[in-house]
């Protein structure tokens, strides 16, 4: 799912040095009177080096408050030690810019955090930041609460559909984890569809999370569901480039943020990982997503709440026009923050508050109050 920060590099323009500035050539009548020499001015305290507030404005239910414990991630994953680095304002961290120091730590996260214990993505496919992936998880959380009494609905009545899990599982194992939810995930690659059940399967989560791949890369939702099936949410990291050239700049600039362009090292094309279909597609954000809603609209009744990712926030105004087209009743616009990073979801529904009330009534009545 992801957001391109900019950097802007200052260009710091120099005055010439005074043996390139030309003696006057006009006779003088008289010399003139030397001025004082400037006093040198004293030489200023170096500034601090300000760390920045890591995951600041995480969602309140988020695990990842505050630093990382290096010690007990290190105790429930001994490989994570020969990743973990001292940044630039002397805290332990990790290497961003290595997608094996960040598929090491992902997993470190997952088992101290989520109880899984087994978890590993083929080399080249998408490794996000977990604790940006919970975010989305408990505000789409918040969402149904909103509706039903300030209530999250827990327990295996609720229903979430993955679009594009990816190899990853990241969203249904934090999902079931935290709300024991129910998933379904949809994806076209087969790899990634291999990787993933391996995952779910290795922590004998094959009843609360189940699999789907969609046999035709031209659609997202249609011929995928069927008829008699409901979900309570849907959720989606869609591809946000337009272009693999367009997913490697993006990579670039992250790489600056993160502070590691080097141009005598070698990095990764592009970090965390990650498949073409899973970075980018023609038309990129603004065309996926409509196309998302488009399909939504043909399923409109078989889900409660449709969302998205949405990396850009230019790209909102398209999405808004999309959503008016394709008739949603209602919609949302969830702003969320972690650290510097910006990101945001878009929720939309189809249904009437009177047919929502019918819905939480009729899947929710025996759902276990939080």
């Amino acid at each position: 799912m992801r957001l391109q920060v900019p950097v802007l590099a200052l260009s710091v323009g120099q005055c010439p040095p005074l043996s390139a500035i030309p003696e006057s050539t006009t006779a003088m009548t008289a010399p003139r009177t030397p001025k004082p020499a400037r006093r040198k001015p004293e030489s200023a305290t170096p500034a601090k080096v300000v760390e920045p507030r890591e995951k600041a404005s995480l969602h309140p239910r988020n695990r990842h408050q505050g630093r990382y414990d290096f010690a007990a991630l290190i105790k429930s994953t001994p490989e994570l030690a020969k990743f973990v680095i001292i940044n630039p304002y002397g805290k332990e961290s990790i290497d961003f810019a290595s997608p094996d120091a960040v598929r090491v730590f992902n997993r470190a996260l997952l088992k101290s955090f989520y109880g899984i214990a087994h978890w590993d993505i083929p080399a080249d496919y998408l490794c996000p930041p977990v604790p940006g992936r919970a975010d989305y998880v408990h505000f789409l959380a918040d969402l149904l609460a909103n509706g039903n009494d300030g209530v999250i609905p827990r327990g295996a009545a609720v229903k979430v559909l993955d679009v594009g899990m990816g190899a990853n599982c990241v969203y249904p194992l934090i999902g079931h984890s935290d709300y024991r939810w129910q998933f379904l995930g949809s994806e076209i690659d087969a790899t990634a569809i291999a990787a993933a059940k391996a995952i779910v399967q290795s922590n004998g989560l094959n009843k609360a999370i189940q699999i789907r791949q969609q046999t035709n890369r031209k659609q997202i939702l249609l011929g995928l569901l069927e008829s008699t099936e409901r979900f309570d949410l849907t959720l989606c990291n869609p591809p946000f480039h337009a272009s693999l050239e367009e997913a490697t700049r993006g990579s670039t600039r992250k790489w600056r943020a993160l502070g590691k362009a080097d141009p005598k090292r070698k990095l990764p094309v592009l970090n965390f990982g990650g498949q073409a279909a899973e970075l980018w597609c023609e038309g990129g954000e603004v065309r996926f997503v409509t196309q998302l809603i488009a399909e939504s609209a043909q399923v409109s009744q078989q889900v409660l709440w449709f969302s998205t990712l949405v990396s850009k926030a230019s790209n909102l105004p398209a999405i808004q026009t999309a959503l008016k087209k394709a008739g949603a009743l209602e919609s949302q616009v969830v702003e969320m923050s972690q650290g510097q990073k910006q990101s945001r979801f878009v929720a939309w529904t189809f249904q009437t508050k009177a047919q929502q009330q019918a819905w939480r009534q009729a899947r929710w009545s025996k759902v276990s109050a939080e």
